[in-house]
């Protein structure tokens, strides 16, 4: 199942290495302006909920064709019908990342940046990486510096990364463990969209385009103050991002306030400012002077955009206006998982359709196959995951009561057979 931070069931991680032994007092160089600390332990759920889970990097470009644009269903629309919304999007073929692609331009207007007040830098120490898996793990670092993602890095911070080994075995990701920046870094109050918002009346349209723009999160520039902070170290070397990685506290709030202000226009870059240098829209930006209507009437989760109409000609002039915001922010979409103008498509788990929402039959797999709750914190976790398709559980809210009651200690009492 796809790895999300937005709270989407996903499925459980795989184990992960353990940490290294303790750090020793000879070990610590004499530095007063730097802390130097050993991480705790980890378990699966810290990889799921606190941790920044790397994507594979592409090093190849394919490029995008007319033709790769999914557009429309011939069972439902005639071919002058596709052909137009297909010229429609295919003249802003600049915006549209194609499969392969390893990084799209910078967003304009969000900057992403770290405070942790008056912190004395952390540094924590690396973590081993075990000798049949630092050739693949010097290949995705590789991959990284290539994508221009990260540059090798002078920082006083150092975050440690954790590799968790994939199903087959032999294949690895690469996360890294911020639970130490995150717990020193000041939240950004900025209000997410509530799903159940979201979902609510999209039955009583008939077309829908369910939009994925490209990379999410890497658009966003850092500022230096960030870079530094977020810095990780690994066997080969410390690091620092030119790009937002997911796993940051604040994350999901900067990418949602820049897809906000694009669909709803609340705030414009001067004309006079250069773009080539990155620039912060809710720092040094203006109001708006016009009174526009939002791009499509509604808010998008994070970087899943969904399109509504009841008419195929609403439909067209709203991508119309959403490719515009796109092309003045700086955004763009990638081809492969985007399909415009279809009678059902899957949006933040569901599949949704003019006949109401369904499960997304994946995830419902997933929830299936989760093990039994052992410990509270496991309980927690699956009773979030089942709450979020809720609404399909007959009579949930009784049962899961009962479980929202239980304590550590009754745990301890079904692992000692009482």
């Amino acid at each position: 199942m796809e790895e999300r931070s937005d709270g989407m069931p996903i499925g459980r991680a795989p184990m992960i290495e353990p940490k290294t032994p303790p750090i020793t007092k000879s070990e610590i160089p004499d530095d007063d302006e730097v802390c130097y600390h050993e991480g705790g332990d980890l378990f699966a759920e810290d990889v799921e909920k606190q941790m920044a889970v790397l994507p594979e990097v592409a090093t190849t470009t394919d490029e995008v064709t007319i033709e790769d644009i999914q557009v429309g269903d011939p069972d439902f629309n005639t071919p002058e019908e596709i052909d137009r919304l297909r010229q429609i999007i295919w003249r802003r073929r600049h915006l549209l990342i194609g499969k392969g692609n390893a990084l799209p331009p910078a967003a304009v207007g969000a900057v992403c940046d770290i405070d942790v007040g008056g912190a004395t830098p952390v540094a924590q120490r690396v973590r081993r990486v075990a000798p049949q898996f630092r050739e693949k793990l010097s290949d995705l670092i590789k991959s990284l510096l290539s994508a221009e993602m990260i540059v090798p890095s002078t920082s006083p911070w150092a975050s440690p990364i954790v590799i968790i080994i994939k199903k087959n075995g032999v294949d690895i990701r690469l996360c890294i463990d911020y639970r130490l920046v995150n717990g020193l870094t000041r939240l950004m109050v900025y209000p997410m969209p509530m799903i159940n918002d979201l979902l609510e009346d999209l039955d009583k349209v008939l077309w829908y385009c369910s939009l994925d723009m490209a990379s999410g999160f890497w658009v966003v520039s850092m500022t230096e103050r960030a870079r530094k902070i977020s810095a990780f170290v690994t066997p080969f070397g410390l690091f620092e991002w030119t790009r937002m990685p997911f796993g940051l506290k604040n994350a999901p709030q900067i990418y949602q306030r820049l897809i906000d202000n694009a669909l709803y226009g609340h705030l414009r870059i001067s004309a006079s400012h250069d773009l080539s240098t990155p620039i912060d829209v809710f720092e040094a930006g203006e109001p708006e002077p016009e009174l526009k209507p939002s791009v499509l009437g509604r808010r998008s989760y994070i970087d899943d955009i969904l399109v509504t109409a009841t008419t195929w000609d609403t439909l067209c002039e709203k991508v119309e206006r959403l490719l515009d915001a796109c092309e003045r922010w700086n955004l763009s979409i990638s081809v492969v998982k985007s399909f415009w103008g279809q009678r059902k498509v899957g949006y933040l788990g569901h599949h949704v359709s003019a006949d109401g929402l369904e499960a997304h039959p994946k995830d419902l797999e997933a929830l299936s196959n989760l093990p039994f709750p052992l410990t509270l914190r496991s309980m927690q976790s699956f009773l979030g995951s089942l709450n979020y398709y809720s609404r399909f559980i007959e009579d949930f809210a009784i049962y899961a009561a009962v479980l929202y009651e239980l304590r550590e200690a009754d745990f301890h009492e079904i692992d000692s057979g009482r």
